[in-house]
């Protein structure tokens, strides 16, 4: 075969002009075989035509072409043949159809397709050729691939609530090949395929179709194409679940057994409990109405029935019912008989076979009983005059003939020299909003106001506070008694005879610091020493130490982990480990401490016990707060337990609970500071034991990182029910202040609040403001416990330092009742009187009357007393119980002297 081209250089296109195939062989006619495989009947057909392809960065693409039969193949770029010498060819013979097969490539450079410039995208086709004619294949589009970096619109944060929809929008960046989109949720991909509530087919957007708190995450939108991959903005959807109100509960029983009163029921916000930023539930957590107690009516007899006739056993009967009116609404029954019986003979019965002696026989009875009556009455009239005789003999022991209502009483006026306070002495001002452009931190630590602060002492400059009391005239002390008051910076002493270098200093100890040691120097006066802001003070009273002589004595709280409490029982400690010395001190009454403690005190759900640390540093039980002993003596109240102690040592207040009912109170509080960065701000929620000591530690913390207390700290009461604390914040600006997600609410385990011993638990909420111009931060804090109690701090305050309160007292000025009150005091009630129980009302008038044991033992049962009571009252400084319980007794007295012989003396000619 001879093929003859022509060539036109100019225009670079290859013309086939001519084509002559002869065939030379000898013996032929020049006709083809008839089953020669180059003669084919069809024109040319594509096995394989080019396909559009897309230039990735800079490598060329290849296109390919084949076809059968097919005696040349050339590829035509937009319009133009492209050159044999770019064309790589090789032909075969196909062994199914016997035809040849011819298939051609060519390479497409990123620079021919950049260089072109037309209508339409850089294309090729093939064109084939066979003996019949030419086949043209399809077009392939050449492309460069490429995608954007920025996507056209990023998903944006959503808050949404529970059930609702929600719908992100994704468009991605522009790219050749059009990218195809993916969504991750929390860096996993999401499938619509296997949750039908997730949707991600419509027009690159993700739905999910009914919201649930699991949907809560960080969403983001992938592109992808050949060429390269894209992650959009990531979306943090919130799903947030706002408050409802449980149902109400039953109205509790009317608060007054008769007439007008109240009666509550109340209902939670649990049902559901808000979450992830939820709006807390509206409307009132507790409702009132008044009610109406129907009151008692007590029966009352009716008139007697008439006497039924004499019967034939010479008897007579009458009745009577409780109708008059009859008992109602648990009104007593009536009291005595309802059925009544008699002899209706005088005694004379027409049976009887004695008649004739009978009258004898009554008229003999009759004398005996008059002659009895007479000798008894005598014998009554004698003891009475005796008894008056004797009881006036033991009124001249007292030294006054009058105690009337008023002399007891009337030595104590009310001082209450407290100046106004609004709320926290922490808080800087309640109405002000919390600086937050620049840190602020403490010169010295928080201090609570103690209760032996100078209020008391020191109310005003230079005040001349007098005293007169007629009880004082009973007792004695005929002069007015003056105090004279002024506000003192220094601590108080007491010399008296004794030099002023044997005393310690009793001011405050330097600049303001946390105290876990308190010491002084005590002598015959006695005095008080206070660990300040721990709720721990010890009295030592007046005469307890001998005269001549003083005593350093200190008092400090084990900061470290405690080991009071046993490990095998189910125990805590309820307030802090409190050690008093020196130990060798010799005392002739005992030491009235007191002790904070954080039990909701019910004999029922707590059994509370006083430990005492031995030489082994093992713990030993002294006694249950129930028991009585005569070796120390416990009084609890609701916050605080008051102890006698004779020997010095370690003590501790442990708690067993009997039931879930048993609870602590804890204290919560919010702190916040600033960070390093100044658009960060920190809020740090504390829980902690609700004592005056296990607080000061947390302020002591705060103190030191420049902490501010934001809101009044508030007591949560938690339950032994084994339920969990949760804390969350509510009400955050969302347009102001950002939070890290998924930090909304924070849990504590039942363990951890119940066993933390003293120890404050706390949890951190990281905010961010969008702007420095943020001035003001406001939003809720919520503390509750799973199905308990619950508190909301409301943030919105800022605070600043308090004062630091005298740690020591000695002297007179560390009590609250005036030493010549007290001395006569305890020279009356100490004096047995006929039968002896002087001092055990007085204990009984101040509510100290169990345990009566331990006070008969002591040498001045009254002055331990009044120890106690000191003790007791410390916080208040209020005499009035004490001039209450003294005006009672002087009741007493008078009511008895009232009486006199003739008025009592019966007539026994009647």
């Amino acid at each position: 075969m001879r093929c003859i081209w022509a060539h036109q250089s100019n225009t670079k296109h290859f013309i086939c002009c001519l084509c002559l195939c002869l065939f030379n062989s000898s013996g032929t006619t020049g006709d083809a075989a008839p089953d020669s495989p180059s003669v084919g009947g069809t024109l040319p057909h594509f096995l394989q035509e080019p396909e559009d392809a897309y230039i990735i960065k800079s490598n060329p693409i290849r296109l390919r072409c084949r076809a059968a039969p097919a005696l040349q193949i050339f590829f035509k770029c937009n319009g133009e043949w492209v050159h044999q010498n770019q064309h790589m060819s090789q032909e075969y013979l196909d062994q199914d159809t016997g035809l040849k097969v011819r298939e051609v490539m060519i390479n497409v450079s990123r620079q021919q397709v950049e260089d072109f410039h037309g209508p339409e995208d850089y294309w090729c086709l093939c064109v084939a050729w066979s003996h019949l004619g030419t086949s043209k294949s399809r077009k392939a589009t050449v492309r460069i691939a490429y995608l954007r970096k920025n996507f056209e619109q990023d998903p944006q944060g959503k808050e949404v609530p529970i059930k609702g929809m929600i719908v992100l929008h994704c468009r991605p960046p522009e790219g050749v090949p059009a990218a195809e989109v993916e969504w991750l949720k929390n860096e996993e991909l999401v499938s619509s395929l296997s949750d039908d509530n997730i949707d991600t087919r419509a027009d690159h957007n993700l739905i999910i179709n009914e919201a649930r708190l699991s949907d809560s995450a960080n969403y983001t939108c992938l592109a992808s194409n050949i060429v390269a991959k894209r992650r959009s903005a990531t979306a943090t959807v919130v799903v947030f679940v706002n408050g409802g109100w449980s149902l109400w509960t039953e109205w509790s029983p009317c608060s007054v057994d008769c007439g007008r009163g109240v009666q509550k029921r109340s209902r939670t916000c649990t049902n559901p409990a808000p979450l992830n930023g939820g709006a807390f539930c509206e409307g009132m957590s507790v409702q009132k109405s008044t009610c109406n107690a129907l009151c008692p009516v007590d029966g009352g007899w009716e008139e007697w029935s008439e006497w039924t006739l004499c019967s034939a056993q010479c008897e007579r009967q009458r009745w009577r019912e409780c109708n008059a009116p009859a008992p109602r609404h648990r009104g007593k029954m009536c009291e005595g008989e309802s059925h009544a019986m008699e002899n209706c003979t005088g005694g004379i019965c027409t049976q009887s076979k004695h008649l004739s002696f009978i009258p004898n026989s009554m008229d003999g009875s009759n004398d005996v009983a008059l002659y009895s009556g007479l000798a008894a009455g005598v014998i009554a009239v004698a003891v009475l005059i005796i008894s008056v005789t004797l009881y006036r003999r033991s009124q001249s022991e007292y030294g006054v003939d009058v105690i009337d209502s008023s002399a007891l009483a009337g030595g104590f006026q009310t001082f209450n020299f407290k100046t106004a306070r609004q709320g926290n002495p922490l808080l800087l001002n309640s109405s002000m909003q919390p600086e937050l452009t620049a840190g602020q931190t403490y010169s010295g630590p928080i201090c609570f106001q103690d209760s032996i602060d100078k209020e008391l002492f020191d109310p005003l400059p230079d005040m001349m506070v007098k005293v007169q009391s007629s009880f004082m005239v009973s007792l004695g002390v005929a002069d007015r008694a003056e105090y004279h008051v002024k506000a003192h910076t220094e601590g108080y002493s007491a010399t008296q005879g004794r030099k002023p270098n044997l005393l310690a200093p009793n001011g405050p100890l330097g600049p303001c610091k946390a105290q876990l040691r308190s010491s002084g120097v005590f002598g015959h006066l006695g005095g008080r020493l206070v660990m300040p802001n721990t709720g721990v003070s010890l009295l030592v009273s007046h005469g307890a130490i001998a005269e001549d002589t003083s005593w350093e004595m200190y008092m400090l709280i084990n900061q470290a982990q405690s080991s009071a409490p046993s490990e095998e029982r189910c125990e805590i400690l309820l307030g802090p480990e409190v050690t008093y010395g020196p130990p060798g001190l010799s005392l002739s009454s005992p030491v009235a401490m007191t002790i904070a403690h954080c039990a909701e005190v019910s004999a029922e759900n707590w059994n509370i016990q006083l430990k005492r640390q031995t030489k082994d540093n093992k713990w030993e039980e002294v006694m249950s707060v129930e028991d009585e002993s005569t070796s120390c003596y416990c009084l609890l109240d609701s916050k605080s337990c008051h102890l006698l102690l004779d020997e010095p040592g370690s003590y501790a207040l442990v708690g067993e609970p009997l039931n879930e009912h048993a609870g602590k109170r804890l204290k919560v509080a919010v702190f916040g500071s600033l960070e390093a960065s100044s658009l960060n701000y920190s809020l740090r929620v504390y829980c902690v034991d609700d004592t005056p000591h296990a607080f000061q530690g947390v302020v002591s913390a705060e103190t030191s990182r420049g902490g501010l207390l934001l809101e009044e700290p508030k007591t949560l009461l938690f339950k032994g029910n084994t339920y969990s604390l949760q804390v969350s914040i509510q009400d955050l600006p969302q347009f102001l202040w950002s939070i890290k997600p998924f930090t909304t609410c924070q849990e504590f385990s039942f363990c951890q609040v119940w066993s933390s011993n003293q120890q404050p638990l706390h949890c951190a909420f990281s905010l961010e403001r969008f702007t420095t111009a943020t001035m003001q931060l406001s939003c809720k804090i919520s503390v509750r416990q799973v199905k308990g109690h619950e508190q909301i701090l409301q943030v919105y305050t800022s605070v600043a330092e308090a004062d630091c309160t005298v740690t020591s007292q000695t002297g007179a000025k560390a009590f609250k009742i005036p030493l010549s009150i007290r001395q006569r005091i305890c020279a009356t009630f100490d004096t047995a009187n006929a039968k002896g129980k002087d001092w055990q009302l007085l204990a009984q008038k101040l509510h100290i009357q169990r345990n009566l044991s331990y006070f008969a033992k002591q040498r001045s049962p009254s002055g331990v007393i009044l120890s106690l009571w000191e003790a007791q009252h410390q916080a208040s400084g209020d005499l009035d119980s004490l001039a209450s319980a003294l005006e009672e007794i002087s009741k007493i007295h008078s009511k008895s002297l009232a009486h006199s012989p003739s008025e009592t003396e019966p007539d026994f000619n009647q």
